[in-house]
């Protein structure tokens, strides 16, 4: 189906938030106000963008540990976020998850997880408790291309198969785990064919086209709404920065990184709203101006929020579970 013209320059919109809410952490990054490990999602926007647009309010999504863009596609104000990043008490988490670890229940958005593959089982359990309680929702499951050589990506994807499941599993190959590359890592490079020894669905998508995206997610969601089961889809991305902050990233040539900078998701939704007369050049340049703002108020939000006190530390080790989706 036609993705209407007001979804489209929202997902422009979203996709430069994303965008400038990564080079703003890593100016905090840069000025020592955020700490740790941190891994940016730059040029891989129009993944989280067009895959999250597909879905409604109530279905669940988790990711991994490069969760940022997630976070803001799911409706969690950039201001909660920095300042989890920042490690304040304002956070989304208190400032107690830190950037690998954003949760917001209140938009079924069940965290990003550190450990490689180690939600899958989690997205799967979702989905189990969707089919058993008979309710109108679907699981979306990012991960990592290394992910899908992990023990527990297997064992996912045959109990969500075996009892069909309504869950979307989505590969985000950005053909490098830290700084290995997929062909020396993965005896199959072809990703989403790995499904099929599970009588799954698998998709290849470009992963830098966020039309493309939200056009085979609409399709993989409506398939496992519908009760038809789990769908695997491979979207084909790239990463513009290392794995982390602390990775240069030269394992990869300057001539390799040229060459997906040119297939830029965020320039080329631009051309394509402005040759199809679905935005004007001052449309696009006031999205860039608001983007700024957003995340330049984001961070002096964060600057400027208390650190959790000492008491917190003892806060929040054990919380009763009243939290029903």
């Amino acid at each position: 189906m036609a993705i209407p013209a007001a979804s489209q320059l929202k997902l422009y919109k979203n996709m430069l938030l994303m965008r400038r809410f990564e080079e703003g952490a890593a100016e905090g990054y840069a000025d020592g106000f955020i700490g740790g490990f941190m891994h940016l999602y730059i040029g891989q926007e129009a993944v989280a963008a067009g895959a999250i647009s597909s879905l409604n309010h109530d279905d669940y999504v988790i990711a991994t540990y490069r969760d940022h863009a997630h976070a803001l596609a799911r409706g969690t104000p950039p201001e909660a976020l920095m300042a989890e990043l920042y490690g304040r008490e304002t956070g989304v988490c208190k400032g107690k998850g830190g950037s690998m670890h954003f949760y917001d229940g209140s938009r079924y958005f069940v965290g990003g997880y550190a450990i490689v593959g180690g939600h899958l089982p989690i997205a799967t359990g979702l989905a189990l408790g969707i089919q058993m309680r008979n309710e109108d929702r679907v699981v979306m499951a990012f991960l990592g291309d290394g992910a899908s050589n992990q023990g527990v990506f297997h064992e996912s994807m045959n109990m969500a198969k075996l009892w069909d499941l309504p869950v979307v599993f989505l590969c985000e190959n950005n053909f490098y785990g830290i700084a290995t590359a997929v062909g020396t890592s993965s005896s199959y490079n072809e990703i989403h064919r790995k499904a099929q020894g599970y009588g799954i669905p698998g998709r290849v998508v470009d992963g830098m086209d966020v039309r493309a995206v939200r056009a085979a997610c609409d399709e993989a969601v409506r398939y496992a709404r519908q009760g038809s089961g789990p769908v695997l889809l491979e979207a084909r991305c790239y990463r513009y920065q290392g794995h982390s902050m602390t990775d240069p990233g030269k394992y990869r040539s300057q001539a390799e990184a040229d060459l997906w900078k040119k297939r830029d998701p965020i320039p080329r939704l631009a051309r394509q709203l402005l040759e199809e007369g679905i935005a004007t050049q001052a449309e696009l340049d006031a999205a860039q101006v608001e983007a700024n703002r957003i995340v330049e108020a984001a961070m002096q939000y964060a600057e400027r929020s208390p650190e959790p006190s000492p008491a917190a530390l003892y806060e929040d080790l054990f919380v009763e579970n009243t939290f029903h989706g």
